[in-house]
């Protein structure tokens, strides 16, 4: 028994270790991930100063020459009224539907499911029953055209008997 206990504490130290080694892991894992945007920052920290460097005169009048020729020209605002129509047109779409169909809104048959999946079959079925329909006829037709032979077969002998 003391020899269970005793190899369950090993496995519960083992286990910690590679806890604490994965949360190591985890941690410096993070710190290189830190590490990245900062070097991103300095770049960008280096850009913006060169883009400070240089003056922009916007809302500013100088009185000076030098800075005169700083000076951005007056923006003119861009035309909305095509953006506002085309969003306007789009916002009111046509009509879909006109008519109400009152099979639509109407609730389905319980049984609807089932008429829909032995819909194949019963084409089949029907396909079936005509060819029989058909054959049927057809025997009747050449059992009709037998007696109709009989029949004109003994007239024509009462008629020679008559004779």
């Amino acid at each position: 028994m003391e020899r269970n206990v005793g190899s369950l504490q090993e496995q519960a130290l083992k286990r910690k270790e590679r806890l604490k080694a994965l949360r190591d892991k985890q941690l410096h894992g993070r710190e290189e991930e830190d590490e990245e945007p900062e070097r991103k920052k300095a770049s960008l920290e280096e850009t913006s100063e060169e883009r400070h460097r240089e003056l922009k005169l916007r809302n500013y009048t100088p009185e000076d020459e030098q800075l005169k020729e700083r000076q951005v020209p007056k923006a003119k605002p861009a035309s909305v009224e095509d953006k506002v129509k085309d969003q306007l047109e789009a916002a009111n779409p046509e009509p879909i539907i006109e008519e109400v169909d009152l099979a639509n809104l109407a609730p389905r048959k319980p049984d609807w499911d089932l008429k829909r999946d032995v819909a194949k079959k019963l084409e089949k079925l029907e396909r079936r029953t005509q060819r029989a329909i058909a054959e049927l006829i057809r025997d009747r037709l050449r059992g009709s055209e037998e007696e109709l032979a009989a029949v004109v077969g003994a007239v024509g002998e009462e008629e020679r008997d008559s004779d």
